[in-house]
């Protein structure tokens, strides 16, 4: 009897972690002023010039917490960060390079993290 308690609280705690790390996707939307964003973002050619390697999900629930995959949302109401793309690499508040697969998304300077926490 004890074992198959142990048991259902151990699906109990691995259900809510779960639950938890889907609710914190890093979902965004793109304004269109720069006064409406929480970060301003450059857009950078080389991967070695990004603080952050973006690899863009095709589903919300693919998003991670803060490790570069993003998935854009439709509404501003839906995102947990507002972004302003910007033209010129000296306006952002973050530098970022766009990648083709999930496992090269990253932080490349992990000080700048703050403005997606």
């Amino acid at each position: 009897m004890r074992k198959i308690i142990t048991h259902i609280c151990s699906v109990i705690v691995l259900l809510t972690l779960v639950g938890l790390q889907q609710g914190f996707a890093q979902k965004i939307f793109a304004v269109n002023y720069a006064s409406q964003a929480d970060v301003k973002v450059f857009v950078a050619n080389y991967a070695s010039q990004a603080d952050l390697k973006v690899f863009k999900v095709s589903y919300a629930s693919q998003a991670g917490r803060n490790d570069g995959r993003w998935f854009f949302v439709d509404y501003a109401s839906q995102a947990d960060v507002k972004v302003f793309f910007v033209n010129y690499a000296s306006q952002a508040d973050v530098v970022i390079h766009y990648v083709n697969y999930a496992s090269q998304a990253g932080w490349n300077n992990t000080s700048k993290r703050r403005f997606f926490d």
